[in-house]
């Protein structure tokens, strides 16, 4: 039997982020989960940037302040991977709107609005995508995490 595949996902930790200083508490997060850092940088987003990463935005009337804020002061950004890793992520990071999000999730623990810290592919093909649009294939590593046989089960490693 094959193993599952993985899949790649990324965050974004947002300038709130990165001013409040949370970034290491949020890679810590996905660090315990068992995800696999294949990728990190701080970076400033250029409008090229933003404007592509948020296009299905682009219309709406938020969008100018959206860009202001995403461009207000660097952010970081990280490349995950792991067996189920969107869906993994999504659960840690919590929904959009902070004040909705439950305690123990990123944004139920440190956001009170739709400015809320990280950004987190939403399907499998989008963190695929979004992984190319923010890194290149020299910035990805692959490596074995020392605990990977006590993460994922026999079934996940295809045994």
């Amino acid at each position: 039997m094959a193993k599952n595949p993985e899949e790649k996902t990324l965050i974004i930790m947002k300038p709130d982020c990165v001013v409040r200083g949370l970034m290491g508490e949020i890679i810590a997060r996905f660090e315990r989960k068992g995800l696999r850092i294949i990728g990190l940088k701080m970076i400033e987003l250029a409008d090229v940037l933003v404007e592509e990463h948020y296009s299905h935005h682009k219309d709406k009337p938020f969008f100018h302040s959206l860009k202001k804020f995403m461009q207000s002061a660097p952010v970081v950004v990280m490349a995950l991977s792991g067996y189920r890793a969107v869906e993994a992520v999504r659960l840690i990071v919590g929904p959009t709107m902070g004040y909705k999000a439950d305690a123990g999730s990123i944004r139920g623990d440190f956001a009170m609005s739709n400015q809320n810290v990280v950004h987190a592919s939403d399907s499998v093909e989008a963190g695929e995508a979004e992984v190319k649009r923010f890194f290149k294939k020299d910035e990805l590593f692959d490596y074995n995490r020392a605990d990977y046989t006590f993460v994922y089960g026999p079934e996940d490693r295809g045994e």
